[in-house]
């Protein structure tokens, strides 16, 4: 197994911008980031920062704003590549992909924001394209959302989330057990819709 750690869009837009992520609390999501970054440094795992991008005058991520730009608990943390995006996912439209597979990486960490847009689409990409994909459930986090097609609180789009990549996509793990597994060299706990579906109705 030859990792990467993907750290999304830890940009201020996230904590004083339009965007402000309410569930897991951003302070604690923050810390859990800087956490995940200084257990990759020290296991010789490489560390790729990526940050969106828009258009000057967008509301949110307009290059060059303030909102837009790396917050610092990541921009003072090392890193061994940078990538700059214009869409959901890290894989789109980026060097990102070719990068990871010249140097035979073929397992991703994802962390950062948000939930349930760029952190999902880029581990769902990621699954696709063949990479097995981890995802730390409190080193991400998420923000309300109402629309024609309803409400959801933060915490049940988390929640959700987490469910559904466990379920198909990714091994859901916290950055605790996460860097335990680094410790130990144990696979994380991966499952299926089938045996999730069966364990949801009491079923073995």
């Amino acid at each position: 197994m030859q990792r990467a750690l993907i750290v999304i869009d830890v940009q201020n837009e996230y904590e004083t911008g339009g965007l402000k992520i309410e569930y897991p609390p951003f302070a604690q999501t923050l810390a859990r980031v800087g956490e995940a970054m200084d257990a990759a440094h020290a296991a010789g795992i490489p560390v790729v920062v990526v940050q969106h991008s828009m258009a000057a005058g967008a509301p949110v991520f307009a290059a060059g704003s303030h909102g837009w730009q790396l917050h610092e608990t990541v921009a003072r943390h090392p890193h061994d590549h940078h990538v700059e995006k214009h869409q959901a996912s890290a894989l789109a439209g980026t060097d990102l992909g070719s990068w990871l597979r010249q140097r035979g990486i073929d397992t991703l960490t994802v962390v950062g924001y948000m939930t349930q847009n760029c952190d999902d689409s880029t581990v769902k990409q990621a699954a696709h394209e063949g990479f097995a994909v981890e995802f730390l459930s409190d080193a991400s986090g998420a923000l309300a959302l109402a629309n024609r097609a309803g409400h959801a609180t933060a915490e049940e789009i988390h929640r959700v989330t987490m469910v559904v990549m466990q379920s198909n996509f990714a091994a859901v793990l916290t950055t605790g057990e996460w860097i335990a597994t680094l410790a130990s060299g144990a696979a994380p706990e991966r499952d299926n819709i089938l045996a999730s579906h069966r364990r949801a109705h009491g079923a073995a």
